[in-house]
């Protein structure tokens, strides 16, 4: 349950500069702390997304789970707890050695077998494929998820890794890429440090997901390629703002944005978080309501575009700078650079996506002479009109399906 998550300002839109929580996640990353636990309301609110756009988006489904741990974890608990509501087939967790929140598992004989030279705890899977009313309370919830396991040692499993490679539980061991062959939908959390491999082994094995990352994920070269050939896409809750997450008891709280509750619990806010996803939700096809041109010149609430002869257009590039999402002209029909953040609304049957910023631009050193622009890797540039040139953030490169004229404005 480990997010890729770095913060981020919504001001202008789509920029990303918070120095002391880079500083905060980076100095984690180093010092390999990311061990970001997510909160049961969010994942809730999720799926439960889904469900309103497809009731049976999980029925007679496998769900894997292989970044968590069971009883500790809430992406476990929570489809533990739904597992009939949803119609589940199997519900499949991993732990991995060594975690600091499975310790707690000490009731499974498992963690105190072995030879004693590997970490503890050791890693289990646990494998459920029903859910029963064990405690004979009436009602089959997490509790009986608990006594069933202690009762039905078949459905714990130890893991032992790849001996000097990769340690039991391990998202990239042998048996856990076992258990997602097996898999349907990966529900997770994966460590922030190790998302894009991560990724690349979801894709490679043609799984559906529901996962959390870093919205600057955009921006990655093994990850755009997806989302623009629309095989990934923004999940439905997290838009903007921040989410708190739990974190290891052990982890120091040395930056803003830490807290301990009055249990004692320790939580981290963090910036820029979103769900990643390729299962299909209703918000990616609700259309995003537009002005003209015209009336974006005229009416805009931004200071960018009000009163303005015209929008800006990219010396670099032919398309035009459209620094907000609620300012892209319904009527332009040509290409515009929007925020990586158009991604929170992106409906594809509205938009098509052609590229960005870092890869459509002609090198500015071919238009411009050196000293007069921001050197950086590839981005778009705007004329000052002083013979000086401004870069831009990145952007994504979007073009209407249907504008609403055919002329380019």
């Amino acid at each position: 349950m480990k997010p890729t998550a770095t913060p981020g300002s919504s001001v202008p839109e789509g920029r990303t500069s918070s120095p002391s929580g880079n500083r905060t996640l980076a100095s984690a990353k180093a010092a390999k702390q990311d061990e970001f636990y997510t909160q049961y309301v969010d994942i809730q609110k999720e799926v439960e997304a889904y469900l309103e756009f497809d009731p049976d988006t999980f029925r007679g489904k496998t769900v894997y789970c292989n970044c968590d741990d069971p009883f500790e974890s809430n992406f476990f608990k929570y489809f533990a707890s739904k597992f009939k509501e949803l119609g589940l087939k199997n519900l499949i967790t991993t732990s991995y050695d060594g975690s600091p929140i499975a310790g707690q598992l000490t009731l499974f004989p498992e963690y105190d077998e072995g030879n004693g030279k590997r970490q503890k705890p050791k890693a289990l899977a646990f494998i459920i494929d029903h859910v029963m009313n064990e405690d004979g309370d009436g009602a089959a919830g997490v509790k009986d998820v608990e006594l069933f396991l202690k009762r039905n040692k078949a459905a714990r499993i130890s893991l032992k890794g790849d001996p000097d490679k990769y340690p039991g539980g391990d998202f990239r061991s042998s048996e856990c890429v076992a258990f997602l062959k097996e898999a349907d939908i990966v529900v997770t959390n994966p460590p922030f440090s190790l998302f894009r491999e991560y990724l690349a082994q979801l894709v490679e094995h043609d799984k559906k997901f529901l996962i959390i990352g870093n919205v600057q994920a955009i921006t990655y070269k093994e990850v755009f390629p997806l989302i623009k050939r629309d095989k990934l896409w923004m999940g439905v809750t997290i838009h903007s703002g921040d989410r708190e997450f739990r974190i290891p008891d052990h982890y120091p709280l040395n930056a803003a944005g830490w807290r301990i509750d009055e249990n004692g619990v320790k939580y981290i806010r963090i910036k820029g978080v979103r769900w990643w996803t390729n299962i299909d939700h209703g918000r990616r096809h609700e259309k995003i309501p537009l002005m003209t041109s015209k009336e974006n010149l005229k009416f805009s609430v931004h200071k960018e575009i009000k009163a303005r002869a015209a929008y800006d257009r990219y010396v670099n590039y032919d398309g035009i700078e459209v620094p907000y999402t609620d300012a892209i002209p319904g009527d332009h029909d040509g290409a515009m650079g929007v925020p990586i953040t158009f991604l929170d609304k992106y409906n594809p049957d509205q938009f098509e996506i052609l590229g960005s910023s870092m890869n459509l631009g002609v090198p500015i050193s071919q238009i411009a002479k050196k000293g007069t622009y921001q050197q950086g890797g590839p981005r778009f540039y705007i004329d000052n009109g002083d013979g000086t040139y401004r870069r831009m953030y990145d952007r994504i490169v979007i073009r209407h399906r249907h504008p609403t004229t055919g002329k380019k404005k």
